[in-house]
């Protein structure tokens, strides 16, 4: 299993990023995935989760009406749109398949004036 996630980088408040992680290895359109991020000295926590078909099943209460989670299963991706960021935003994100102890090497987010 490989989970690559990129797009992150450093963005001014307000700004937009979309991340993207590619997953290989397993059988990609047949599992519900997940957005976590951990944040300097937080615990790891998640974000969203998005359904085999490609139902919306969770956003976390900060994110939402600013992040949309999408996946395409014919390019093995899922990503993340995220809208007017804010500081609280800062973390390392990363993608994982549900029900799995899976994660990529993540992918920063800086938000930051």
């Amino acid at each position: 299993v490989q989970l690559v996630e990129s797009g992150g980088g450093l963005v001014q408040p307000g700004g937009s990023l979309r991340l993207s992680c590619a997953a290989s290895g397993f059988t990609f359109s047949h599992y519900t995935m997940s957005w976590y991020r951990q944040g300097p000295g937080k615990e790891r926590e998640l974000v969203a989760r998005i359904s085999s078909a490609g139902a919306i099943l969770f956003y976390a209460d900060s994110v939402k009406g600013r992040f949309t989670i999408s996946r395409d299963n014919a390019k093995n991706a899922v990503y993340l749109q995220m809208n007017s960021l804010l500081p609280e935003d800062t973390a390392v994100y990363y993608c994982r398949p549900f029900s799995t102890q899976y994660w990529g090497q993540g992918t920063q987010v800086i938000v930051s004036s």
